[in-house]
């Protein structure tokens, strides 16, 4: 039943949701992808072979919200893995903004150069959240994006971020912003159970000071510098830990 409780707390109020979201969509500001290049290397002073980073996934990994992959969770994450192993990190970004996980198998996947990598992060959860994706859909989805990072770049770690908790979105208004909370919370529950069936892939949970404006970005919707800093920290504690 749970699986299945935003959808019936949504139907009496879908008049008003529709309403509010199509009125979120047209007054939030648009931000651009991150510029710079989408690959780089971090820790350069640390002695040893670098480690190989890749991350897929939405708009974070494509950088809304902040100027450069650098401040990006891409480049955050490498940067505190690099301090966190005392090791080069050297880390490409394969993202785009508004996708789901349905749509990265057609657009995002065939980007990753098939190489292999020492950790792969894989963020999704946002549009598919919005989208009010069915939570057997997500499943397959996930797990077919799951198993071509697999495919293409054999991981010795995956890292599934979990789902963003859109409850705390300032950009969303209430109860839209409640609503969709209940849908992120549900596919996180989701994606934490897929984790589990594989031992090379570790769910770390958004868990984030989501009383500090500061983590968003202008937007109020996306993650800023701040944000991607505490969020690639949580990412790279989970890391050390199974390395």
């Amino acid at each position: 039943m749970r699986r299945y409780l935003p959808e019936l707390v949504a139907f009496p109020m879908l008049p008003l949701l529709i309403a509010q979201g199509k009125y979120t969509r047209r007054v939030t500001p648009r931000l651009p992808e991150a510029g710079g290049p989408l690959e780089g290397l971090c820790g350069g002073a640390y002695a040893g072979t670098p480690l190989s980073l890749l991350t897929v996934g939405e708009s974070p990994v494509a950088g809304v919200g902040v100027g450069t992959h650098d401040e990006a969770i891409t480049g955050q994450l490498a940067q505190a893995m690099a301090e966190a192993m005392q090791r080069p990190v050297a880390w490409r970004a394969c993202g785009k903004n508004g996708v789901t996980a349905r749509e990265a198998l057609e657009t995002v996947i065939p980007a990753i150069p098939p190489a292999p990598v020492d950790v792969a992060l894989v963020a999704f959860g946002v549009n598919d959240t919005t989208a009010f994706r069915p939570v057997a859909h997500w499943e397959r989805d996930l797990r077919q994006v799951l198993q071509a990072v697999e495919q293409r770049c054999r991981p010795g770690l995956i890292l599934l971020s979990g789902v963003p908790p859109l409850r705390h979105f300032p950009a969303l208004p209430q109860p839209l912003r409640w609503i969709m909370g209940l849908k992120a919370s549900v596919l996180d529950r989701a994606a934490q159970e897929i984790a589990g069936e594989c031992g090379h892939v570790c769910h770390v949970p958004l868990a984030l000071d989501t009383t500090d404006r500061a983590m968003m970005a202008s937007d109020g919707y996306h993650p800023s510098a701040k944000g991607c800093t505490a969020w690639a920290g949580l990412l790279a504690a989970a890391v050390a830990a199974r390395r």
